[in-house]
């Protein structure tokens, strides 16, 4: 059992040994960025060589949840929704503790899981996930969100394993210089991956996979 506090008092959790569960990745980042189309091109691309679980956060309804069982990306009981009820910074970084259920409700179920993905309900720069809850942290703007994101920084800009600049297919009509954007995320990120990219079109998904991969080689010892 864990011994989840309320609010932010300190987690008292075993350490994590690499490779003794699935990798847990959060994907966050502002509303209509993309992530639960990235979660859904991931699955989709994914699935039939890695066993994947799936937990949605979303204020008051199963929405994200909901539209990824309607894509058939995996199987119903695969994917399961939290519904936070307040702020989603609780959820997934203060208040742990119904993501962990869900999480490790569904890798109980499925015991051959490898790679279970949570995805943060919509949020501001400031979202990023307890590490605590998560291994690692992909986060997600969009080139629609403006060029000047990666600029003005925030936590889940900088620090997150991975960011994702998506919608550049966008960018010719929303006058966003995607080319300043990955500048710009580098300076901010150091030597952390960016990866700038459209996720629904044709192997947009594909440089996403190829970085998990590498972190699941790394998290099983491969």
């Amino acid at each position: 059992m864990h011994d989840l506090a309320v609010g932010h008092d300190t987690l008292d959790l075993a350490p994590v040994t690499p490779g003794s569960r699935p990798l847990r990745i959060g994907i966050g980042g502002p509303v209509g960025c993309g992530k639960t189309s990235l979660v859904a091109a991931l699955c989709a691309a994914m699935a039939d060589r890695r066993s994947l679980a799936v937990v949605t956060n979303d204020i008051f309804t199963s929405e994200d949840a909901d539209a990824l069982r309607r894509m058939g990306v995996l199987a119903d009981d695969r994917i399961t929704a939290v519904e936070t009820g307040c702020c989603p910074h609780t959820a997934i970084r203060d208040d742990i503790s119904a993501n962990l259920d869900a999480i490790e409700a569904l890798e109980i179920r499925h015991d051959d899981v490898e790679l279970s993905l949570i995805e943060s309900g919509g949020d501001n720069l400031t979202a990023i996930f307890s590490q605590a809850l998560v291994d690692r942290q992909i986060f997600v703007i969009d080139t629609a969100g403006g060029d000047d994101i990666p600029r003005k920084g925030g936590p889940g800009v900088a620090s997150a394993d991975l960011l994702i600049i998506n919608k550049v297919d966008l960018a010719p009509f929303v006058g966003s210089d995607v080319d300043r954007m990955v500048a710009d995320a580098t300076a901010v990120r150091g030597d952390r991956p960016v990866i700038a990219t459209s996720v629904t079109v044709e192997d947009g998904v594909a440089p996403v996979v190829e970085w998990i991969e590498h972190e699941l080689s790394h998290w099983f010892g491969g």
